[in-house]
């Protein structure tokens, strides 16, 4: 099934630096692995978000009591990339309708779940939510959590390029790699 979404409008003159969005979608690994690929995005880390607890550490967050979820921060030149191409992607690789889960990662801080930074990444989150239900790409109503973005924690440096450092272990192998698999066919042209 071909997904069609509105065209995007042009983007802005970019920042000094981009532009910088946080998105959660179950194992950061997964999302931290297809970002890195797409054109225009400079920078991605693999952290947490959303939370209650001060510097929280991978434990502490897979434990499921921190309010955390598993999320990568992405700054991207919208000169190169638009934010709707980003949220495409990012609805495309990970399914939206599972509540608290991707797979079989079951706990809040696998929950799908996009940081705004201002009124204009919130337009454009609840645009790509209503084009991604329309779409019909997954069955399901679309709980993606959609709020303020207030901090980031990066993650210990050991997650920071896990797919690419480690790709061979069976969960890169099983979980991560038909992720970057499929978002590699579907986004070709957009592909570093």
């Amino acid at each position: 099934m071909t997904t069609t979404f509105a065209a995007a409008a042009p983007p802005p003159a970019a920042a000094a630096g981009g532009d910088t969005i946080t998105l959660g979608g179950g194992c950061f690994w997964c999302l931290e692995a297809v970002f890195t690929e797409l054109k225009g995005v400079t920078k991605v880390e693999s952290g947490y978000a959303g939370g209650h607890l001060a510097n929280p550490t991978y434990a502490q967050v897979s434990d499921g009591n921190t309010g955390h979820a598993e999320v990568v921060q992405i700054t991207f030149d919208p000169n190169v990339v638009t934010l709707e191409t980003i949220l495409r992607a990012y609805f495309t690789i990970h399914d939206p309708t599972t509540l608290n889960r991707q797979g079989n990662d079951v706990g809040t801080q696998y929950r799908s779940i996009a940081f705004y930074r201002n009124e204009a990444q919130k337009a454009a989150i609840d645009r790509a939510i209503k084009e991604t239900a329309a779409s019909h790409e997954w069955s399901g109503t679309i709980v993606t959590e959609v709020k303020p973005f207030t901090v980031f924690y990066k993650a210990e440096n050991y997650h920071q390029e896990y797919f690419k450092l480690h790709g061979e272990q069976p969960y890169c192998q099983l979980v991560v790699a038909p992720k970057v698999a499929k978002f590699r066919k579907k986004f070709h042209d957009f592909l570093k």
